[in-house]
């Protein structure tokens, strides 16, 4: 998480950098292109500091209104910035190129573009590496895509994508910008805004739904789940697992509720000696895992039990 924060902090001053820089040169060549491309890294700037508010609210300790703590305020936050990259970021470039697209106007002193456009691509490039670097870190020999599904700490692979997105969109620009110049098409540079605005729509359409899937309260994945069945079942008292629940309130904090079916002769003592046993057990081999609860699923001995409830048509 801390190196995490410390690439949010790296990508804001850049980005913030970036963005005025862009700005200045739009404003001086008249380039639709490059104001978006502003308007992009303005978007990114906002979204680091979201990231970083969203971080610093998900590590608020628990109290009598949110007893299992505010870790989803980090997923709340992700979630919001996927929908300002698409609102404020593709939006405003499509809309700024289909202008330019209808009225095409000359690129006047375009080197300022290249100028900008090179400093970007190095600074965003850099960015984008140290991003990469440290999401390669922790996806554990997953294929790069299965790792984004898979993790669940949003503000690793949201600013992965962001810089990912912005400089395969200072590529597009580069790329029209030149042949636009050398050719005197000057409506390419409008086609460059709308590309750069449709890469921020797909770029926002995959984050908010990674985004949304743990706000929703995503659990375990099936194989987890699997071995802590096993785990338990290997509990002399247990017959077998019912049912495995569990939610992510934050990256490093699960929360776990296991249905068992006990063995019927054992009394209550020795069904909560198990529960403490398989507890602990769990909390040793999966140390996300902070709380805990078992319901035992034994009728004779729990005839109203919550099983019993939850399994009625």
């Amino acid at each position: 998480m801390a190196k995490n924060r410390k690439s949010i902090y790296s990508a804001l001053i850049a980005n913030l950098l970036i963005a005025v820089t862009k700005f200045i040169a739009g404003g001086f060549t008249r380039s639709s292109s490059m104001i978006s491309e502003g308007i992009h890294s303005l978007v990114d700037t906002v979204d680091q500091v979201l990231l970083l508010y969203g971080l610093k609210r998900s590590k608020k300790e628990p109290d009598a209104t949110h007893p299992f703590g505010y870790g989803k305020e980090l997923y709340f936050w992700s979630f919001i910035v996927s929908i300002l990259i698409f609102g404020l970021g593709g939006g405003i470039s499509i809309y700024q190129g289909i202008q330019h697209i209808i009225r095409p106007e000359p690129v006047e002193n375009p080197l300022w573009n290249y100028i900008v456009l090179g400093l970007s691509l190095i600074f965003e490039g850099s960015s984008f590496i140290i991003a990469a670097k440290e999401f390669n870190q922790v996806r554990n020999g997953l294929s790069w895509w299965k790792a984004i599904v898979k993790s669940k700490d949003p503000s690793s692979f949201l600013v992965l994508f962001e810089d990912g997105a912005a400089v395969l969109g200072l590529l597009i620009v580069f790329i029209l910008m030149v042949i636009g110049h050398n050719f005197n098409l000057p409506y390419l540079d409008g086609v460059a805004s709308v590309l750069v605005g449709l890469l921020l729509v797909f770029t926002s359409a995959i984050l908010a739904r990674e985004s949304r899937s743990l706000l929703m309260g995503e659990g375990i994945a099936p194989e987890t789940q699997r071995k802590i069945c096993t785990l338990a079942e290997q509990d002399k008292a247990v017959i077998k697992v019912v049912n495995v629940l569990s939610t992510y309130q934050a990256p490093d904090d699960v929360i776990l509720m296991l249905i068992i079916d006990f063995e019927p002769a054992i009394d209550t003592e020795d069904i909560t000696a198990s529960i403490e046993r398989i507890r602990k057990a769990i909390k040793q081999a999966y140390p996300l895992i902070k709380l805990v609860f078992i319901q035992p699923q034994t009728y004779s001995l729990l005839p109203g039990s919550f099983v019993s409830e939850i399994k009625k048509p």
